[in-house]
């Protein structure tokens, strides 16, 4: 199974999502924050990610009777590449897209529905959420050197360790010529 074909359905890119940030679940777990998935077709998503290198198993331990494992991502398996992206034909990079921008809606429905839930409800700057465009001129040294300028930006925070006050943040991007 190629890696796009892997990474792209929507159950699997969503227990990539959830597990994204360095976190460590158990499939009991990810099926807490997936619960719209059932738990056979969790099992099995989860199973295909693991035996495709993209899911860990960090640690084991017996609950009544079976092994309850915890599962780690392996980000550098978590990755469609460059190569691999250029061979993709326009219908399978729509499809891609399409997956991605239906997590990326999911994601912000589950903010939209848990914030309903919290006093002062919808808070985009209490909770750090934004989005928007920009357009940019830039010839492709310049562009190069962008994307070059937000890698280390985020590869400095994705170092951070849970903890303290720090809350779990998920960063998009999609750059596209306009």
């Amino acid at each position: 199974m190629a890696t796009a074909d892997l990474l792209l359905h929507p159950v699997r890119l969503r227990v990539v999502q959830a597990l994204l940030g360095d976190r460590a679940l158990t499939t009991g777990e990810l099926h807490a924050e997936l619960s719209d998935v059932p738990a056979a077709t969790l099992y099995r998503h989860v199973g295909v990610l693991a035996g495709a290198g993209v899911l860990q198993v960090v640690a084991e331990r017996r609950v009544r009777g079976s092994t309850e494992r915890t599962y780690r991502l392996v980000t550098d398996a978590a990755s469609v590449g460059p190569g691999e992206a250029a061979s993709m034909t326009a219908e399978e990079h729509r499809r891609a897209f399409g997956t991605f921008v239906a997590a990326l809606l999911a994601d912000f429905d589950r903010w939209v529905d848990r914030a309903a839930d919290v006093p002062g409800g919808l808070d985009p700057a209490r909770d750090g959420v934004g989005y928007r465009m920009a357009g940019l001129w830039l010839d492709d040294e310049e562009f190069t050197g962008l994307l070059e300028d937000v890698r280390q930006v985020l590869r400095a925070r994705m170092a951070n360790e849970p903890g303290g006050n720090r809350v779990r943040r998920l960063v998009g991007t999609v750059f596209l010529p306009g």
